[in-house]
Parts: structure tokens; C-alpha cells; sequence
């Protein structure tokens, strides 16, 4: 048995679905591999805990690794799971009504006061013709509760949300929640979640990645073709608390986004790359060739 420790983005949720399923029906115990899924507990920087050896892989979005390879992170992507709409959410009757209304606006996002959030906005509001001058918003960090920020008026918008989690749960929660896509508005499309690792390690042990692919292959598609299945082994993984309703709302919306295709087109991250430099957040264009290595994928 070879152990691998897989870093998830946040706590345990549907979009881990697969992963569950293959520990579950013991996919990964037969295919020589102990998974190991470590939950952060706070925020983890997944490229230095991958240096130290902490973990083996880890889960992010697209735009995260480009900002680690133009910090001069040795880290690369191997295999996109989940693939989802997103953008900016906002609240309906409060002033925003089209991107341009965020001119000034009070930005929720885990990283304030960084640069991630008002650039995402900023672009938004070029786009659609209007200032575009990031000085003026004015961060807010309420952590990774963006429902939260906007109910208690802690906040204008709040970025980056997912369709099928904030979006979900403002509804859930009786709020005239819409939000202004990534893709719609000037801002490449990263809302989607990949697996990285360090690139000597996928050179190394590729062996071992392509068997853990194979399971997160067969994960995926028993959540297409048998999702009441799917959805019964989440519920015994992760059991919902007395009265949770929430929780199969986020578990029925979440399942659809998984992705048969795991590989992603290098020109993809060349774009965001392009807008890191465009939208202040880097100096120079990060070097993204080979950023992204599909070969175990298209296997």
C-alpha cells in the first residue's frame, strides 16, 4: 500500500464526492493506494505544504496555481474534477443591478485586504464600461462566509461564490441572491477545482498518480450514472445534522459538475496569466508552460 495524502480545498463537502466513494467501495485499497483526505483546519498555503512534505496532493482552482508558479512555487496540475459557474454574488433591491454598480462597492472575499478580490470586481466593472478604479472598493473579510457578509450588510458583493454553493444556500435562506459570471464579464473562467502536486513527484511516482486517477475516474462516473448511490455514501460519510436541509440542496447541485473530461487546455491558463498582469495582481507574466501536465488524463 502506498499512502497519499490529499489536502481538500475547504472542509469536506459534495464536490469530494468521488474521493469518498472510491475509499468507500475500497476502489483505492485494491488499486495499492491508502487516501489519506486531510480537512483543513484554517486556510493552508497547499504549495509550501506540498514543499515541506505535509501532503502529497492538493486541491485548488485553476488561478491558484498560476499565482504560485509567478511566486516561483514548483507546483503543477494534473487532472480538473469539478467544473462549475461562478463569479460575483450580490443581493437584489440593494443598488447593484449590472457589474458597473460595483464601482464602490464593499467586496467580501477570504483574502482581504489582497489584491484578488477588487480585481475580479475591478475587470467586472470595466467591462461594463464603467471606472475602472480598484482604490475604490473597499475589501472586506468575513472568511469564507460570502452569504453571511451580504444578509448582515457586512458587505456589497462577495466574490469568489460558486452556483451550486452560495448561490444555493442564498436561496435556501430566502434571500434575492443572482450573481455576474466569471466567464460574462472579462474574467477568465477558474471556477473550476484541479488536483497539483510538485512535478518532480508526478515524474517519480506515475504510476501511482495514474492508479489514482483510475479511481477518481470510476468515482465520477458512478455520480452520473448512479447518483441516488453517490448521494447515500455521502450521507453515510458525511452525516447530515438533525433538520439539515441545506445540505441535499448543495449535494443535488453539486453532483452535476463533476467532469467526465479531466484534462484542461494549456491556453487556458496562458489567459490567466494575461489577466494577472492585467488586473495589477503581478509585476510580469508568470512562465505557465507546462503548467498544466494532461498526459495521465488522456491515458
Amino acid at each position: 500500500m502506498q499512502r497519499l495524502r490529499l489536502c481538500l480545498e475547504w472542509f469536506l463537502n459534495p464536490d469530494h464526492v468521488p474521493f469518498l466513494i472510491g475509499q468507500q467501495r475500497g476502489w483505492f485499497r485494491d488499486a495499492g493506494i491508502e487516501l489519506e483526505l486531510v480537512e483543513p483546519q484554517a486556510h493552508v498555503d497547499a504549495a509550501d505544504a506540498l514543499a515541506r512534505g505535509d501532503i502529497d496532493v492538493a486541491i485548488t482552482e485553476p488561478i491558484h496555481l498560476v499565482q504560485d508558479r509567478a511566486a516561483g512555487r514548483a507546483v503543477v496540475g494534473f487532472a480538473r474534477f469539478l467544473h462549475t459557474n461562478g463569479g460575483v454574488m450580490y443581493l437584489r433591491g440593494r443598488g447593484i443591478e449590472r457589474p458597473r454598480d460595483m464601482a464602490n462597492a464593499r467586496v467580501q472575499y477570504p483574502g482581504a485586504p489582497g489584491p484578488g478580490g477588487p480585481a475580479i470586481v475591478a475587470t467586472m466593472v470595466a467591462a461594463d464600461g464603467g471606472a475602472f478604479a480598484p482604490e475604490r472598493l473597499r475589501p472586506v473579510n468575513n472568511g469564507f462566509f460570502h452569504t453571511d457578509a451580504l444578509a448582515e450588510g457586512k458587505a456589497d458583493v462577495a466574490t469568489l461564490v460558486f452556483r451550486n454553493f452560495e448561490l444555493v444556500e442564498a436561496a435556501h435562506r430566502g434571500l434575492d441572491a443572482a450573481f455576474f459570471a466569471l466567464k460574462d464579464w472579462g474574467v477568465p473562467d477558474f471556477c473550476q477545482l484541479i488536483l497539483m502536486t510538485q512535478p518532480e513527484r508526478l515524474v517519480r511516482e506515475r504510476d501511482l498518480f495514474a492508479r489514482f486517477i483510475a479511481v477518481l475516474r470510476r468515482g465520477i462516473d458512478l455520480v452520473k450514472q448512479q447518483p441516488d448511490e453517490a448521494a447515500a455514501i455521502y450521507a453515510q460519510r458525511v452525516p447530515a445534522a438533525a433538520g439539515d436541509t441545506l445540505g441535499p440542496k448543495l449535494l443535488a447541485a453539486t453532483l452535476p459538475c463533476f467532469c467526465y473530461d479531466l484534462t484542461m487546455a494549456n491556453e487556458a491558463y496562458d489567459l490567466l496569466a494575461d489577466w494577472l498582469v492585467q488586473s495589477r495582481q503581478a509585476a510580469q507574466r508568470p512562465d505557465v508552460r507546462g503548467i498544466f501536465d494532461n498526459t495521465l488524463t488522456l491515458r
